[in-house]
């Protein structure tokens, strides 16, 4: 596995300086277009929430981009956080095939 020494950018800060911003949309704006709470889409543009494939869904969409977009900078942000957060997965054995 490859080590990164900081954390990858998490969705919501990609969505906040790349589309939000940019766009100036607020976060009740975007909200009401996707279709979901302002609360939800808060804890996600504030990084205290997580991108769901429905979520991913909705981004795609509304940004004509692709659902694993969203997924994948998801998918790093937890691998990488599972990986610093404990050693014990280190202690696993290989097991050959």
């Amino acid at each position: 596995m490859r080590t990164r020494k900081r954390i990858p950018a998490h969705p919501g800060g990609i969505l906040k300086r790349q589309y939000l911003e940019p766009l100036s949309l607020t976060v009740s704006e975007l909200a009401g277009t996707l279709g979901v709470s302002r609360k939800t889409l808060s804890k996600i543009v504030n990084e205290r929430g997580d991108v769901t494939p429905d979520m991913a869904l909705r981004l795609s969409k509304a940004f004509n981009t692709t659902p694993e977009l969203w997924l994948n900078l998801q998918r790093n942000c937890d691998l990488w956080k599972a990986a610093h957060k404990s050693n014990d997965w280190k202690l696993v054995e290989a097991i050959a095939v």
